[in-house]
């Protein structure tokens, strides 16, 4: 397999969601009816409402739309203390029997070096070819067929799941996605304008452990220094200062808002143009790294076709107070 690392000098530009409208066009056809008081959901957090802070005036990516820092007003809002984990989702499947678009399409996206030998040959995506389309991955199967037992663990943030999926299990828990605002006041967890969620320290691959994102050299040499080489438990590292976890690094989130850009330059309209109705994802994930993707910071944004899942893509939910 040949893994391409030209992406490494791009990695200001591109992301490492892989941009690829799959084609699925659709949620599943079963009907989601709201939970009742039996079911459990995320313990939440209360976040006043009011002022709050969006984007950046030192941005780090050109033309991602992070700039400039801004003021927004907000209501309060409860949010969920971790992004959905494995366990959550099966209790809404097994409520629902609702079905993914990952398994309704009958492939998703998996990283090179998690792809097991028994998925035989994989296609890649022709910018990222570290990452590979495997026959039967998903929330289940995050690897592929028979990968449950070593990589589906119940504490884990749930993966393989597109924002249609999110929206199925929102609608089931009685809360919504949250919007862009809502995210970066939460993560920013009272701190105002700091480029994390615990302030302006900056994570790297020896000393400072303070989110899951990788450390060495991308896509080939993870040391695992965060102890980590894939998805950690929903709940680890320190919580910020609203007691949530893993607001960066870990798995991407989705929220409810599309992927939009102010701007005037013909190369920016001409690639949302390709990007129509895609969504916007924040935070990051464990495969994010300062020379490749750049985006576990509060302020940093990427946008992600609807029906796309992946082996480091999740979601949190908020709830109107």
């Amino acid at each position: 397999m040949d893994i391409d690392d030209k992406g490494k000098e791009e990695g200001k530009k591109s992301c490492c969601i892989p941009q690829v409208d799959r084609g699925a066009g659709k949620s599943s056809d079963t009907k989601i009816v709201p939970r009742d008081d039996t079911h459990e959901v995320s313990s939440t957090v209360l976040i006043n409402g009011g002022k709050t802070l969006i984007g950046t005036n030192t941005p780090e990516i050109p033309n991602d739309g992070e700039e400039p820092l801004r003021e927004a007003r907000l209501a309060p809002f409860r949010i969920s203390e971790t992004t959905v984990t494995n366990a959550e989702f099966e209790a809404f499947v097994e409520d629902c029997s609702y079905v993914t678009e990952a398994e309704q399409i009958g492939w998703s996206f998996v990283f090179w070096a998690q792809v097991p030998d028994s998925a035989g040959p994989t296609q890649g995506v022709a910018e990222a070819q570290w990452w590979r389309s495997v026959d039967g991955a998903n929330w289940r199967d995050i690897n592929g067929p028979g990968t449950r037992e070593e990589t589906w663990h119940p504490d884990h943030p749930v993966v393989h799941i597109s924002w249609n999926d999110a929206i199925a299990y929102a609608k089931w828990a009685g809360g919504r996605l949250p919007t862009e605002a809502e995210w970066e006041h939460a993560a920013r967890g009272g701190l105002g304008d700091v480029r994390f969620p615990w302030g302006d320290t900056e994570p790297d691959d020896t000393e400072n452990l303070l989110c899951n994102i990788w450390q060495g050299s991308f896509p080939r040499t993870n040391s695992c220094a965060d102890g980590y080489y894939t998805t950690a438990p929903a709940r680890s590292f320190e919580p910020n200062g609203y007691g949530l976890y893993n607001m960066v690094g870990n798995v991407w989130e989705w929220t409810s808002e599309p992927y939009k850009i102010k701007s005037l330059k013909k190369q920016v309209r001409a690639r949302l143009a390709a990007m129509k109705g895609y969504k916007l994802s924040k935070g990051g994930s464990f495969l994010c790294h300062r020379s490749y993707c750049y985006r576990y910071r509060i302020a940093a944004r990427s946008g992600t076709s609807p029906d796309s899942a992946t082996t480091h893509h999740g979601f949190r939910l908020v709830w109107p107070v």
